[in-house]
């Protein structure tokens, strides 16, 4: 029942809905995406009326994000520089996906299930494969503590990943803005991962994520908790009106 005001003659009914807040109901424009989702949108439109679904293009990110974790098993410097720039593809990929869902609506619920589980696997299964790697260059008795340093950091940022997206589903994109600087995200700074591979700066790299990580996780469930209190229906009386 949608219930509204009665003008007396020759007066303008006032409309008693309340206006959206500008945040949420900003136009989601290309324009106002990151650099890599446009990239990403530009180069799978051309697939948009072929029999190439969003799912193959998660199953090549999951395979790209695999070989990336099992490059940096080794250790070696050669290896870890392999793995970043897999990872760096893998990241990217990671985009084509939702991409082509969206401009050929080839959405599904199952199709966002598999990305979600993509995303966390690659993510958990990189920070771990680093661990090991950091823990093969370095004495054999800090393996064990540099596998589970890359074990929090990579639950933690997947997490984070689950929470924002869970968000995202209840207060829509606008609601979990993340904060960016000319075109780039956070999230973007896993772009700069051949830079430590290159400058072999890996293990630094890993103790301050697994620092970082968890702490920014933190921030991310008080929010999320945040939200989810806010957003829950409050309990409203009949009111009065025409129908």
């Amino acid at each position: 029942m949608r219930s509204s005001m009665i003008a007396p003659p020759g007066r303008t009914p006032v409309s008693t809905r309340m206006p959206q807040p500008q945040s949420l109901s900003r136009p989601d424009t290309l324009a106002q995406r990151p650099w890599d989702a446009r990239l990403a949108r530009w180069m799978v439109t051309p697939l948009k009326d072929t029999r190439v679904a969003p799912n193959h293009l998660t199953t090549l990110r999951l395979a790209v994000g695999l070989a990336a974790a099992a490059a940096f098993l080794p250790g070696t410097f050669g290896w870890s520089n392999v793995g970043a720039l897999l990872l760096v593809l893998s990241n990217f990929l990671d985009h084509t996906d939702g991409e082509l869902a969206r401009i050929s609506g080839k959405t599904s619920r199952l199709g966002h299930l598999y990305d979600l589980a993509s995303d966390a696997v690659v993510t958990i299964l990189i920070f771990v494969a680093i661990g090991v790697g950091v823990g093969v260059k370095s004495a054999a008795a800090v393996s064990l503590p540099a596998v589970w340093l890359g074990a929090a950091a990579g639950c933690a940022i997947a997490l984070i990943f689950f929470l924002r997206m869970r968000l995202e589903d209840r207060v829509g994109k606008a609601g979990t803005q993340q904060a960016s600087v000319g075109g780039f995200e956070t999230e973007d700074v896993l772009y700069l991962l051949p830079l430590v591979t290159l400058f072999n700066v890996t293990t630094p790299f890993l103790i301050a994520a697994s620092i970082g990580a968890p702490l920014f996780a933190i921030w991310v469930i008080m929010d999320y908790r945040r939200v989810m209190r806010r957003e829950q229906p409050v309990p409203v009386g009949p009111t009065s009106g025409v129908a």
